[in-house]
């Protein structure tokens, strides 16, 4: 059977016997009525646990919209008209809006790519900004300790508007919701602090209830309301097929769900060989994003297996903080115990990739240098296929295989974990 994986932009190949295979993990089939705009409009005037948009907001009000940046494949360019549409129907003045891209712990972005992310249109029609850590407004300490230190811009409009789209995260369980305020527009402080909870075994990928991360970063809406969200799920082609509008919980929550009948996949055993892709561009753009890929692959491979991650990572590692612990640090268990006894935002992802290595080796396939890609304890391979015949060569003929092409969407039934 010959697999094509998305890489960057492009595509990957890989062949691999139809006895070998266990499972090709790809979405469930679901029920799709709108897609896209049509999708994000019917959302739009039904909102779940709220009035419509244009009858919350007043004319006069400043609006803050929050939006997800360049490592995020959330669509804005096709939500953002219909919001900015209803804002108007309400008699909200343009001037009076602000769009904010929610960079957390993220690079800014040049103009060029605000105006790719808002649309041609949009971005002529509204002023467009990057959060900036270094203003931000102190709100208050949540119950867990966080503090709530949020973009003044953010923090001192009448009204705000989240956007995002929704999948599985590795540790605050889904993105979406209030997550564009919590990391979004919060210092790297805070972030921390919330982020810290991502030690703590109910701290998962696919859990809401319970999870310390995602109750942490709900608590924030208590210091700085949310008055609507826009949520969308994206099928594998990156095209909206489901939106949720309104209530930042309600609606998210009902978002979550879809997810799950969407992307949560359940599996007969755990493989001698996972090989995935975070599903290209943007998703690989670093190891930093392709990380989250890696993390849902961990739930499908045996212990002593090989993971093989198909990234192009053509901006490298993607982050400083980052960058410093897969580089300074001695072993995989080094970073397993410092983050133990010292949690530090950016080596929490180094952290986690280093948790995969505890169990099974990871063959990376990407466009940086092989020397380093060896230096940061992974495996390096010019192809899908080489990096496959090398784990067959080194698991046997008759090893088992799990292929993951949207692996930063699709996540493994952890029912798995009782096999």
């Amino acid at each position: 059977m010959e697999l094509k994986l998305s890489y960057g932009k492009c595509t990957e190949t890989v062949t691999v016997e139809d006895k070998n295979i266990l499972h090709i993990l790809e979405p469930n089939e679901v029920p799709v009525e709108l897609t896209g705009g049509e999708e994000v409009l019917r959302a739009l005037l039904n909102p779940v646990g709220t009035p419509r948009l244009k009858d919350i907001v007043k004319k006069g009000e400043k609006v803050a919209i929050i939006t997800s940046d360049i490592t995020r494949p959330m669509p804005t360019g096709k939500v953002l008209p219909h919001v900015l549409d209803e804002l108007e129907t309400a008699g909200v003045d343009l001037k009076d809006v602000l769009v904010v891209f929610a960079l957390g712990a993220h690079r800014a972005h040049t103009e060029e790519e605000m105006r790719y992310l808002a649309g041609d249109a949009s971005f002529e029609r509204v002023k467009c900004v990057d959060a900036d850590a270094s203003d931000c407004a102190h709100l208050g300490v949540t119950e867990m300790g966080t503090p709530v230190d949020v973009y003044t811009p953010v923090a001192k409009a009448d009204r705000r508007i989240c956007l995002g789209n929704v999948e599985y995260h590795y540790f605050a369980g889904y993105s979406g919701g209030a997550k564009a305020i919590m990391p979004g527009v919060s210092t790297r402080d805070a972030i921390q602090s919330n982020h810290s909870r991502m030690v703590e075994a109910a701290a998962c990928a696919g859990r809401i209830e319970g999870n310390p991360v995602r109750a942490d970063i709900d608590a924030v809406a208590n210091f700085v309301p949310i008055d609507f969200i826009l949520n969308v799920v994206l099928n594998e082609k990156k095209e909206i097929i489901k939106a949720f509008a309104g209530h930042y919980i309600q609606a998210h929550r009902q978002a979550c769900a879809f997810l799950d009948k969407l992307y949560k996949a359940e599996i007969d055993a755990r493989a001698d060989i996972v090989i995935v892709s975070p599903g290209g561009y943007p998703k690989d753009i670093n190891l930093y994003q392709a990380q989250k890929a890696l993390d849902n692959a961990k739930h499908a491979v045996k212990k002593g297996g090989v993971v093989i991650l198909t990234a192009s990572c053509k901006e490298g590692l993607g982050e400083h903080v980052f960058e410093r612990w897969m580089t300074g640090s001695d072993s995989p268990d080094a970073m397993v115990q410092e983050i133990e006894r010292n949690f530090e935002l950016g080596g929490h992802k180094a952290a986690a990739i280093a948790m995969v290595l505890q169990d099974a080796d990871i063959y990376l396939v990407s466009d940086m240098d092989g020397d380093f890609v060896r230096s940061i304890f992974l495996e390096p391979y010019g192809s899908v296929q080489a990096a496959y015949d090398a784990a067959a060569d080194k698991l046997g003929k008759d090893a088992k295989v799990i292929v993951m092409p949207y692996g930063g969407s699709t996540l493994p039934s952890q029912k798995i974990d009782l096999l």
